[in-house]
């Protein structure tokens, strides 16, 4: 019977990773390629580590994440900022791979976060769809800025590109749409998600594309992690304001406009909003 619990720490960069054991304090790099990552995840199995810690690095992570899942091994992304900050805290100032697979063990280890259920090919997809609609609208916004401050010469090159993407938006959708209604599990979220007045269809796909743990922790660990919960910043006698920061950027954005719309028309949510303004605990949206 093992006596000791094993934390991992990898450090993904583009043509390589780097691996630190804790405790123990074993290191070493492979490759990241199929052979690397095969080797490694041989390796791992046999070392039967209680977590694998990596950090999310936008998208470069999800290979190995996915060959050491696959695997049954238990791996955890988290938050590159935790991270650092972790880092900072602990006095771990300088940067490279090796030291950031060092202080990926030690966070592993002392703060053990626990392993989330990782999405499946389909969620992927999904979240890569949500991704590409988030980039488009961007897009589609930042053209429409400029259409207002540019010279008229240039109107016609702006206004085609506003038609392009528009066009790539709704053939977009349309994707989302037979991504989300062709599984049975999702169209049943989905339609238990858009029940609720003031979620749309994009407030639904957001929530099963970002936010997989959704139905599998409670209500005060889910809005930690989506970066709604408000956290105090006290010191001595000094109370200040209660703030959120942190947790999924991109989600909470979406989040924001549901609310907005749900405190205009779902009766619960509007009462529920009334009574936080008359408490002053926050200002009028409308």
């Amino acid at each position: 019977m093992r006596q000791e619990e094993i934390y991992v720490g990898i450090d993904v960069a583009k043509d390589r990773v780097d691996v630190a054991i804790r405790p123990g304090g074993d290191t070493w790099s492979a490759d990241y390629d199929e052979r690397g990552v095969s080797e490694l995840v041989s390796c791992l199995r046999t070392a039967e580590p209680t977590a694998v810690l990596l950090e999310a690095t936008g998208g470069l992570e999800v290979p190995l994440v996915s060959a050491l899942a696959a695997a049954a091994l238990p791996v955890v992304v988290v938050n590159p900022r935790q991270v650092r900050d972790f880092a900072k805290a602990t006095g771990k100032l300088a940067k490279t791979d090796a030291l950031d697979a060092q202080v990926l063990a030690h966070f592993a280890e002392a703060v053990r976060p626990p392993v989330r259920p990782l999405r499946d090919e389909d969620a992927q997809e999904l979240s890569s769809l949500t991704t590409r609609r988030s980039q488009l609208m961007t897009m589609l916004v930042a053209e429409k800025n400029r259409l207002r401050r540019a010279s008229h010469s240039v109107h016609p090159s702006i206004r085609s590109h506003i038609r392009w993407l528009e066009q790539e938006l709704s053939d977009l959708d349309n994707d989302l749409r037979k991504t989300l209604r062709s599984s049975p599990v999702w169209r049943e979220k989905d339609d238990l998600l858009r029940s609720v007045p003031g979620v749309g269809e994009q407030v639904s796909l957001s929530l099963l594309a970002y936010l997989p743990e959704l139905g599998t922790l409670n209500r005060k660990r889910i809005a930690a992690l989506v970066g709604v919960a408000p956290f105090n910043r006290d010191s001595g006698l000094r109370r200040s304001k209660r703030s959120v920061w942190g947790g999924r950027t991109r989600l909470r954005a979406v989040l924001y406009m549901g609310a907005l719309v749900a405190s205009r028309h779902n009766p619960v949510l509007r009462a529920f909003y009334q009574r936080l303004l008359a408490a002053g605990s926050l200002r009028s949206w409308l």
